[in-house]
């Protein structure tokens, strides 16, 4: 059983930073891409960054420059540091990977269960 684990959501301030991690486990063979989509209230979701297991990045227009997403792939973990925040930041951020979780399996995409940002003075 294959889990994502995120953490680091919260209340902050306009302008404010913010770190989200988000740890996979369980039966693990291999990891492709890692990302991160977020959904406002009345919204569809929406793919904030995605990061390669190759390193290539790319970033929704609405966040470049300010969110950063990186890897830890010793452990398994996928970061988004959010820097400059502003009210339309404010959803519930979800992260995804594609795991394969045995050798003998195909890649599969995993969501985690959501951690909440909100943007607010």
């Amino acid at each position: 059983q294959v889990q994502l684990v995120e953490s680091g959501g919260g209340l902050v301030q306009p302008g404010g930073s913010l770190r989200l991690s988000c740890a996979a486990s369980g039966s693990i063979f291999s990891i492709d891409a890692m990302g991160w989509y977020r959904q406002a209230p009345g919204k569809q979701r929406e793919l904030v960054a995605i990061d390669t297991r190759s390193g290539n990045t790319n970033y929704a227009d609405s966040v470049k420059g300010r969110f950063t997403i990186s890897r830890d792939n010793a452990k398994n973990t996928v970061y988004l540091q959010m820097s400059s925040l502003k009210p339309e930041d404010t959803a519930v951020y979800y992260c995804n990977a594609a795991i394969r979780p045995t050798a003998n399996q195909a890649y599969t995409v995993y969501w985690g269960q959501g951690t909440q940002v909100t943007v607010s003075s």
